[in-house]
């Protein structure tokens, strides 16, 4: 069995970030474990802009941001170990992994940090009916295929759901000369950014079907059609409303799930609503020494924010490995009106500061934001404008912390007077 200080699960950007931030904070002795053949994660696929407008302040693509921090991580002494595929994790902090160079290893930790990412939901997750043909592919995986590998996956395309990756592709698959026929989405908003919906669907007279789904799937071998339904406010599909496409393509872009598997075994307390651990402020699970961070956490909207929410992660590991701990009690963070999630979940009494990250239920025009200590309002955020698909954050400093008397905070939208 190797030892080693800390060890983080992913070379994504939550495991550069949280791994160069940790290094920052004087740690010396840290492995990055990555099962790809490379550093970098899903941003070795995503070869659009729009990366690192906030962290940079302008505009990379997805490899560009990635290679930021690898080249960072090249001037330290950081360890990165390719094509690693972690087994397992104990609640003493030991690893089980295996890779083609070192075989079957166990490694000790003295802290964890979980950047694992997220996987795409695939068509058994949301069963679809019809025929088990090919040509149907999560978003995801389609970016793969044509970004790294080179392969086309087909000419005529509908996609199912509007989440980025999905929006992106529309856009993708039409410069390399595909036609997309819709994006058809079973909410009654989008699941993406704003900016995706306009360059990606809008720009290129790519229709998107709110309050729809597909419904059916025809084809032998290759997929030769698909229906959509309109669907009602229980998302029951409406007979009569059916639209066939002719298409030899499907892709999926219905959501997204953390990654946990290694969590779970852990035994770490899992938030239903998230999907990911439940942590602290200083993104600690309920196992002492383990963190977690980026999408293995909560899905996030931007790369930028999953690198300031790692290098949080990395400074907390540093500080646990230093033998600083946070004080003070616990206060809940728990979701009122109109909001889905809070991360953090909880937080210590004695916190400097908090930033949340959730989403909110709906689209909201004109509202707020409003922390409630039981009855009494301790903080108002004005937002002209939210949706489901842009992930919302506020901060709270330790001035409004301290006015907390209560064990739980309530976080709430306001809606405007109509």
């Amino acid at each position: 069995m190797t030892e080693h200080e800390l060890v983080v699960i992913g070379g994504g950007p939550a495991g550069l970030a949280a791994a160069l931030a940790a290094w920052e904070q004087d740690v010396r002795d840290i492995l990055i474990l990555e099962r790809d053949n490379q550093a970098g994660g899903i941003l070795n696929q995503c070869i659009h802009n729009g990366f690192g407008l906030h962290r940079f302040q302008e505009e990379l693509t997805g490899p560009e941001y990635a290679g930021r921090f690898i080249d960072l991580v090249k001037q330290t002494d950081i360890q990165i170990r390719t094509d690693t595929m972690v087994l397992d994790l104990t609640r003493d902090r030991v690893l089980h992994a295996v890779s083609p160079r070192q075989g079957y290893e166990a490694i000790r930790a003295g802290a964890v940090i979980l950047a694992m990412g997220c996987r795409e939901r695939t068509r058994g997750a949301i069963s679809i009916p019809g025929a088990r043909c090919s040509g149907i592919f999560t978003a995801g995986a389609a970016q793969r295929f044509l970004n790294m590998e080179g392969y086309m996956v087909g000419k005529r395309v509908v996609i199912l759901g509007s989440g980025d990756i999905g929006l992106i592709m529309a856009r993708r698959m039409t410069l390399e000369g595909a036609k997309v026929l819709a994006c058809v989405e079973l909410m009654p908003y989008s699941g993406g950014l704003t900016r995706n919906i306009v360059q990606c669907l809008n720009d290129f007279d790519i229709p998107l079907y709110l309050s729809h789904t597909v419904t059916d799937i025809r084809g032998k071998n290759r997929l030769e059609q698909v229906v959509v339904s309109q669907v009602d406010g229980n998302r029951s599909p409406i007979p009569g409303t059916e639209m066939v496409f002719d298409c030899d393509t499907l892709l999926l872009s219905v959501g997204l799930l953390p990654e946990n598997e290694l969590s779970r075994q852990a035994g770490i307390e899992i938030d239903p609503r998230t999907n990911g651990p439940l942590v602290w402020e200083n993104r600690e699970t309920d196992l002492p020494g383990v963190f977690a961070c980026g999408n293995v956490l909560h899905v996030h909207d931007l790369v930028d924010y999953v690198s300031a929410e790692s290098e949080q992660a990395g400074i907390a590991a540093a500080a646990y490995l230093h033998g600083n701990r946070p004080a003070g009690g616990e206060i809940r963070l728990v979701n009122g009106t109109g909001v889905s999630y809070t991360v953090p979940q909880h937080f210590h009494r004695e916190a400097e500061t908090l930033e949340l990250f959730f989403r909110v239920r709906n689209i909201y025009r004109n509202a707020a934001i409003r922390v409630l200590d039981g009855d009494a309002q301790i903080a108002r955020f004005k937002r002209e404008h939210m949706a489901p698909g842009e992930m919302e954050n506020i901060k709270l400093p330790k001035v409004l912390l301290d006015r907390v008397r209560g064990n739980v905070l309530t976080v709430e939208i306001e809606e405007a007077p109509v």
